[in-house]
């Protein structure tokens, strides 16, 4: 069984001992569907420190806690956030309403985001609450012409 429909079916196990938290009222098919969602939309591509470098290898327990490599062209420099503290900080009608909305800087594909089902988002959601410890911010942007500190992609726009 895969630790996610383990971890889950623990949790609805303890769920009449433990008080209800968005992580703990989805359920294992939903947690399943936003592990899915995870693993296709992308997510881990950038939101997962190593994640591509080791095939996608890295441990579950490191997915979507942010990555410290900067994505640095004219825009300045991004990191990919933590999704677990922005999870932590939303309600799901919030993450959604996010999913729908949110525009951002390069390489971020917002757009396809923003084409997302709410089924689907919040089913992200929830799995993303279901992964633990939130762990600690990625870098904040820099703005155009600053350097960033090394690891960074450098995007050259000719």
């Amino acid at each position: 069984m895969h630790p996610v429909t383990t971890r889950a079916l623990a949790l609805g196990i303890a769920g009449a001992l433990l008080p209800l938290t968005p992580a703990l009222a989805a359920d294992a098919e939903t947690l399943e569907r936003g592990r899915y969602v995870n693993i296709i939309g992308g997510c881990n591509d950038c939101h997962t420190p190593d994640y591509a470098l080791s095939e996608g290898q890295t441990p579950e327990a490191r997915w979507l806690t942010g990555d410290v490599l900067g994505w640095h062209g004219p825009w300045g420099t991004t990191y990919a956030p933590n999704l677990r503290l922005k999870a932590a900080a939303m309600s799901v009608e919030e993450w959604v309403e996010m999913s729908r909305t949110l525009r951002t800087r390069p390489p971020m594909p917002w757009f396809n985001l923003n084409q997302m089902s709410a089924e689907d988002a919040a089913a992200l959601y929830h799995y993303i609450r279901s992964l633990g410890e939130p762990g600690e911010p990625a870098p904040a942007a820099l703005p155009p012409g600053e350097t960033p500190p090394v690891p960074y992609a450098d995007f050259v726009v000719k």
